[in-house]
């Protein structure tokens, strides 16, 4: 549960922008999202090695 205190002669936008950081930050989205369909485990292993190739490659080019 989070719980966001509003201080005195707060904004609600800022209040409501300190809640939404936070719960982005839970990963509840991301995770309900991930669960709307099913991955099988193979193809999952798969999309993380292409994933980690990616960034791999990505910061190699930024080193040269």
């Amino acid at each position: 549960m989070i719980i966001v205190n509003v201080k005195d002669n707060e904004s609600v936008d800022k209040a409501l922008k300190r809640f939404k950081k936070k719960f982005e930050r839970t990963g509840v989205l991301k995770e309900l999202r991930a669960r709307t369909f099913f991955l099988k485990p193979s193809v999952k292993q798969r999309k993380q090695k292409e994933r980690a190739v990616y960034k791999q490659q990505l910061f190699a080019t930024d080193n040269y």
